[in-house]
């Protein structure tokens, strides 16, 4: 059987015993993307996240709906949502998840809404992630892989 490292045990027993924490895998198969100009973007799909700087204008969206006129992008990317609305007082949520899969050689993509936050994670790693959280107590609504 394959361990899970973890460098910091009290994290863990915070996971177990006092932060009940359950994630709902996406559906779909997500793109991370530049684009030009908001106006690439089909603002009436049902499911992205757009962040723009004066730097750039970047997109996580369903792979299906990514815009043809992408400057970069990286598909292979799947998403789970932490269930839940999660106050703004809560203190590290995402820093308990990434950690343990930082600590497994997985890396992450995270985006948040006001409600909630998304970690996205290279299709190719979801069964190495799905034995991190569960080993970590960490619930998955859905998990098929």
């Amino acid at each position: 059987m394959n361990k899970v490292k973890t460098k910091n045990k009290q994290y863990i027993y915070f996971l177990k015993g006092y932060m009940k924490m359950e994630l709902k895998k996406l559906e779909h198969r997500l793109t991370v993307c530049k684009v030009g100009s908001v106006s690439d973007i089909d603002l009436d799909q049902d499911f992205y996240f757009i962040a723009k700087t004066d730097e750039e204008i970047s997109l996580v969206c369903r792979t299906i709906d990514t815009p043809r006129n992408t400057i970069e992008r990286e598909d292979g990317w799947r998403g789970f949502r932490i269930q839940g609305v999660l106050d703004f007082s809560l203190i590290g949520i995402l820093s308990k998840l990434s950690s343990i899969l930082a600590d497994n050689g997985i890396g992450i993509f995270a985006v948040s809404t006001f409600n909630t936050d998304y970690i996205l994670v290279k299709e190719k790693t979801l069964k190495k992630l799905w034995m991190c959280w569960q080993i970590t107590a960490i619930r998955l609504s859905e998990h098929t892989y």
